[in-house]
């Protein structure tokens, strides 16, 4: 069975950076896409960025273009998500998502989250 571990979450004032981790296990690791959501107070879950294990594509919301960078270490089985500049309405609890994208059958895995507060 799949499993995704968040970590790197906090409080960080605004401009401040925090980079958040997504590990994996129980998996192939490279059949799959992973993506970052978040979801505030009363909100909706949003997509973040996204980034394909295979070839590195990586896709961005428009909110955090130029600020968030997505990126993966094959050998750790783990994806990354630097925040730099940011900004209150960053704050969420955040959420890592695989999703089988290659070879046979389907398979979605969710984390726990971790929360991410940007306050002064």
């Amino acid at each position: 069975q799949g499993q995704l571990v968040e970590s790197g979450g906090g409080l960080v004032q605004p401009g401040g950076s925090l980079r958040l981790s997504c590990a994996a296990s129980g998996f192939t690791f490279s059949l799959y896409g992973v993506n970052w959501y978040r979801q505030a107070p009363g909100k909706d879950r949003d997509f973040v960025a996204g980034i394909v294990i295979i070839g590195g594509n990586t896709n961005y919301a428009d909110s955090v273009k130029g600020r968030f960078t997505i990126s993966r270490d094959n050998a750790r089985n783990t994806v990354y998500l630097q925040m730099n500049s940011l900004k209150p309405e960053d704050t969420a609890v955040y959420y890592c998502n695989a999703r089988k994208l290659l070879g046979s059958g389907s398979a979605n895995y969710w984390g726990q989250g971790t929360q991410v507060t940007v306050s002064s």
